[in-house]
């Protein structure tokens, strides 16, 4: 218990010292990457770019990425968040004074683990692994992406380090097993050349 206790205020202090770190025009940047809507040009880019490599095929990668996006937000939910109780540092009464909030918006009562975190990597994951370096540095401007988005979450003061942590490992493991799926449906449905 007491090496919980450990892990938690270690936590904290990264939480408070991350969150600590914002100006006006960071606030704008980093309110606006946890939008869903604002990467939706971002995410017609990745479909263009599937599209180009299979062709007719994009109806499987668009119910693989369907089936990614609704592993990794429900279990997020169902399989953490629910079962942790965890709360948010914006719910903790004693950080309260302390938390940088953008626009007054907290979220959800609980935050291990942060969904965002999980479905950007899922997707991060799933994406490098499909495209296997096909585009000269996609595979890390996907995980660059995915960095951003997750400290966005400590940053608008809503998840703590370790929900982005957790949210991060639950996410490359859901996108490696989507692409798993993916490639086998594939090679099955197709019988690749």
């Amino acid at each position: 218990m007491n090496s919980i206790n450990n892990i938690n205020d270690l936590d904290t202090e990264l939480f408070l010292f991350f969150n600590s770190k914002h100006n006006a025009f960071f606030d704008v940047i980093m309110y606006w990457s946890s939008h869903k809507l604002f990467w939706i040009p971002l995410y017609i880019l990745f479909f263009y770019l599937a599209y180009k490599q299979v062709g007719k095929r994009i109806w499987l990668v668009a119910i693989a990425a369907g089936l990614l996006i609704l592993l990794s937000d429900q279990l997020s939910v169902h399989a953490f968040k629910n079962v942790f109780l965890r709360l948010r540092p914006c719910h903790e009464l004693a950080l309260q004074t302390k938390v940088h909030l953008l626009n007054g918006h907290c979220g959800g009562t609980y935050g291990f683990i942060s969904s965002h975190a999980s479905n950007t990597f899922a997707l991060a994951m799933f994406l490098s692994l499909f495209f296997g370096g096909r585009i000269k540095y996609l595979t890390p401007l996907l995980f660059i992406w995915a960095i951003f988005v997750a400290y966005s979450r400590i940053y608008s003061g809503v998840h703590y380090p370790g929900d982005v942590l957790g949210g991060t490992i639950v996410g490359m493991g859901i996108g490696i097993t989507v692409y798993k799926i993916y490639h086998y449906s594939n090679n099955r449905i197709f019988k690749e050349e």
